[in-house]
């Protein structure tokens, strides 16, 4: 699948600057692209996407025409379940509930699953009357079907009125046994993934009402480990999932990307090894163990022991990863408690919730749009602020309740990994608590003094933003 995305759309956050002149429009790309496909006999083997501020069942069917298979909907989906486009979603303070981990903003929101569906079904009765009106059954009849197009030319003003439509339109004659959209699909050997593997050993004991507890080897092309197995455990336990640990799978070897990717509640992965990027990404309740092959003598607090976008989105859950993260850990975080001893650049980005500790270095443009949540930094060297984006967050000392929380961390940390330097630090707590640093997002300290000023006055009041 290739996906074609326009200059049109983007986050809702996006500065206008940006929205207004970036990229070009998605019209230009897919069309090209088709054309491409086609001379070169491809065409039959890809599926083409586009988005970027697709609304209407007219632009999906010009999508189609200019060659898409699929359309991409984003603000426009937004919109339909409430979304008012304040374009501030990383303040936290959203005033309809869409974009905020504020309780009181939340309940704000009114948007319903039915809302979306009303409004594609609108989508999908207009494009079926376009497609009416000029003879045609199916959209895949009107991919690429360029003749169905024509430039009116008394929308054209002054600056526009010479440009030559022509390339965008041009229909390549067809070659050989390709067609003007996918008709060929790839085996991509999904029967023979590890999470088949999975399953089938978690569906008998799981029958006898047993826990799981087994151990595999894992290799580099074992990729979205654990992603099929959590779908599993959703369909029958549903977001409760299950027990702790019900599901405990020890690994030995090196992970392909996303390792332990939406992992679910009750369900442990324990990695001996390495692994790629994407680690947790999605995290949904479960806990990912990380620690170097025992065989190594390697110290984890100066070696990479996982890639980059580690637990990207992740949502609850428990982390702990003896060795260095590469860059973008933690990015939009919102439940998530991990352990790390060293991270790279962009660490905790736009994080909105949970507790990140981090027991040695981290990169620069540490807690960049960070909204929520806390992060701990072992910090002896007393250098951290430089590394620091502080737009919206500050460095403050740890209080006693912030050194309960790190020493309960720590304590699992050691327990699950075994690493001796994070075991040195917590043995030594008395000493090494003072090097500990928290950040403390802006707004995020401003809603919990108002919520204990609001407890000890007995106050009740209707939020209003």
């Amino acid at each position: 699948m290739i996906l074609i995305s326009g200059g049109d759309g983007g986050t809702g956050a996006s500065p206008w600057s940006s929205i207004r002149n970036a990229g070009m429009p998605w019209e230009l790309g897919i069309s090209e692209t088709h054309q491409t496909l086609i001379l070169n006999n491809l065409r039959s083997r890809v599926r083409l996407q586009t988005d970027g501020q697709l609304r209407t069942g007219r632009d999906v069917a010009i999508a189609a025409i200019l060659g898409a298979d699929e359309y991409g909907f984003g603000t426009a989906i937004l919109v339909s379940i409430g979304c008012v486009m304040l374009r501030h979603c990383n303040l936290n303070n959203c005033s309809v509930g869409v974009a905020t981990q504020d309780e009181q903003l939340r309940k704000r929101y009114t948007g319903l699953p039915e809302y979306i569906m009303n409004y594609l079904k609108f989508v999908a009765m207009e494009t079926r009357e376009i497609m009416a009106s000029i003879g045609v059954r199916s959209i895949n009849e009107l991919i690429g079907r360029t003749e169905f197009l024509d430039v009116n030319r008394d929308m054209l003003n002054g600056k526009t009125k010479d440009i030559d439509f022509s390339r965008i339109l041009y229909k390549p004659e067809i070659k050989g046994q390709d067609a003007l959209f996918q008709t060929s699909f790839q085996d991509h050997g999904i029967g023979q993934v590890l999470d088949n593997e999975l399953i089938r050993r978690v569906k008998k004991a799981l029958k006898k009402s047993e826990g799981v507890h087994e151990d595999l080897t894992i290799r580099n092309s074992d990729r979205a480990v654990g992603a099929m197995l959590s779908g599993y455990v959703c369909r029958i336990y549903g977001e409760t999932g299950l027990p702790d640990d019900t599901i405990y799978f020890r690994f030995k070897g090196t992970a392909g990307q996303s390792f332990g990717a939406w992992l679910a509640k009750g369900i442990t992965f324990e990695l001996e090894g390495l692994a790629n990027d994407y680690v947790g990404k999605g995290i949904s309740g479960g806990k990912i163990i990380i620690y170097p092959d025992k065989r190594s003598n390697y110290k984890t607090e100066e070696n990479i022991i996982i890639g980059n976008t580690n637990f990207y989105g992740a949502i609850s859950g428990e982390a702990y990863i003896a060795g260095i993260a590469g860059e973008r850990f933690c990015i939009r975080n919102s439940g998530l408690n991990a352990v790390v001893e060293g991270v790279g650049d962009h660490a905790c980005e736009y994080m909105t919730g949970g507790r990140v500790i981090v027991l040695g270095k981290t990169g620069r443009n540490f807690g960049a749009g960070m909204s929520g949540g806390v992060a701990y930094v072992y910090d002896p060297e007393g250098s951290f602020s430089d590394y620091c984006n502080l737009d919206m967050i500050e460095i403050i000392e740890i209080s006693d309740d912030d050194i309960k929380a790190i020493k309960k961390m720590l304590y699992n940390h050691v327990k699950f990994t075994g690493s001796l330097y994070a075991k040195d630090i917590f043995d030594r707590i008395g000493q090494t608590a003072g090097s500990f640093v928290k950040v403390m997002p802006l707004e995020y300290k401003k809603l919990i003094e108002a919520s204990k000023s609001a407890q000890k006055m007995d106050i009740t009041e209707d939020y209003d933003g």
